[in-house]
């Protein structure tokens, strides 16, 4: 089953210092559909920091998600909401090969054979479980801790 992206692209900041940031809400593993119907329920109650006296508020729906576009006194504010599915991630931990060996039955093995490649591969390491919160965000995150980083 795929992984889903919960993507949010929103103007921040005012006047001059107005500008566009992404964040990834969170990520689901179902269905496209699924990841679209949770995405359409944070669009819906989505509230940003600006404008902060909204005159009138637009959800559109998308191929690929929705925007939100709220206008203000002076200036509006959009927001898009995209559900996209992960193909790689620098961040995620080492998973099995997806393809493993199928043992071979004891009389098709030669005697003082080696073993088979996929056998002489260790088993990964077992990482410890990481603490998330109600939306799937990790509670501390990754570089918490770390000596290197200035």
């Amino acid at each position: 089953m795929a992984i889903w992206g919960l993507v949010i692209e929103t103007t921040v900041g005012i006047g001059e210092r107005k500008h566009g940031e992404a964040y990834v809400l969170r990520h689901v593993d179902g269905t496209r559909e699924e990841a679209l119907m949770e995405l359409e329920q944070r669009a819906r109650r989505h509230t940003p920091e600006h404008p902060r006296s909204p005159k009138r508020r637009r959800l559109f729906r998308e191929s690929d998600g929705f925007l939100l576009v709220i206008d203000g006194a002076w200036q509006s504010f959009s927001t898009r909401f995209t559900v996209a599915e992960l193909l790689d991630d620098s961040a995620a931990p080492a998973s099995p090969p997806t393809h493993a060996a199928q043992p071979e039955a004891e009389h098709e093995k030669e005697p003082g054979a080696e073993p088979h490649p996929a056998e002489a591969v260790p088993p990964p390491p077992s990482t410890p479980p990481v603490e998330r919160d109600a939306d799937g965000v990790p509670i501390r995150p990754n570089w918490w801790g770390r000596t290197d980083l200035p």
